[in-house]
């Protein structure tokens, strides 16, 4: 394996960005050096950054017994949206960095069967966004402990954070629902248009304050009747059990 550390100008964003990337051995992967392999993108969660994933767990050697890449972005605070400020980390993250790491790195596969798109809370909430928004661009999404309730919150008021990220003009969460923003409406978006619905893996403690809208999440799937594994076992929000669940979330994504 090979770690790197990567700071660049970002068109998108307009600014520099700091992003981790774990690349494989190729021919310990696979036994051949002209192979492609395989993505996986992998999301922060609300308070860190980019270089949490590597402090917190031990991704690298998860990545190197399955021999894939990893992509490791930071997006700040912004629930990895196209904010109403203008900084649109949504498209950072689904068609920037995805090209840019191509052109760096040859050996990642382009192909949908091979791209994949994980997170933790907010990370969580994002991984299911691109996946939906893009079925056609990810075969797979983990969300662990994700943070995907929110537009359904409706008495809830939304504070300037908020609305910076999802519409100055909002008042409540419950003007996000129904919207781009929104992976309830999302799911039944992609299924309507007929798309090829992508893998979906999602954990959630049963100590953790998430765990009824992971539920909810999980029943809205069930209803839909679209393919997905849903786990819960115990545990809280915290690093111990994302560590343990993102080796299941790749188990099932990769068909290991």
């Amino acid at each position: 394996m090979a770690f790197f550390e990567m700071h660049y100008s970002s068109r998108t964003l307009a600014m520099q960005v700091a992003v981790n990337v774990i690349i494989p051995d190729r021919k310990t992967a696979y036994g051949e050096e002209d192979k492609p392999y395989k993505t996986l993108y992998l999301l922060h969660g609300l308070s860190d950054d980019y270089s949490i994933w590597m402090r917190r767990t031990s991704i690298e050697r998860y990545a190197s017994e399955h021999g894939i890449a990893v992509v490791m972005p930071s997006v700040t605070r912004s629930w990895y949206s196209n904010t109403a400020y203008g900084t649109k980390y949504f498209s950072f993250i689904t068609e920037e960095l995805p090209a840019l790491c191509r052109s760096y790195f040859k050996g990642m596969s382009d192909a949908r069967e091979d791209n994949f798109i994980a997170g933790l809370s907010m990370g969580g909430y994002g991984a299911l966004k691109a996946a939906l928004t893009y079925p056609e661009r990810f075969g797979g999404c983990a969300s662990l402990s994700g943070a995907m309730g929110f537009p359904h919150h409706s008495s809830r008021p939304m504070n300037a954070e908020w609305k910076g990220n999802f519409g100055f003009e909002m008042e409540n969460f419950s003007e996000i629902a129904g919207t781009e923003n929104d992976v309830h409406f999302l799911a039944k978006e992609a299924l309507a248009k007929g798309a090829e619905m992508p893998k979906i893996y999602l954990w959630c403690g049963t100590e953790d304050f998430l765990i009824k809208d992971n539920r909810d999440y999980r029943d809205l799937l069930t209803s839909l009747e679209i393919e997905h594994l849903y786990e819960e076992s115990e545990g809280d929000h915290s690093w111990k059990w994302w560590d343990l669940h993102i080796q299941s979330a790749l188990n099932y994504l990769l068909d290991k």
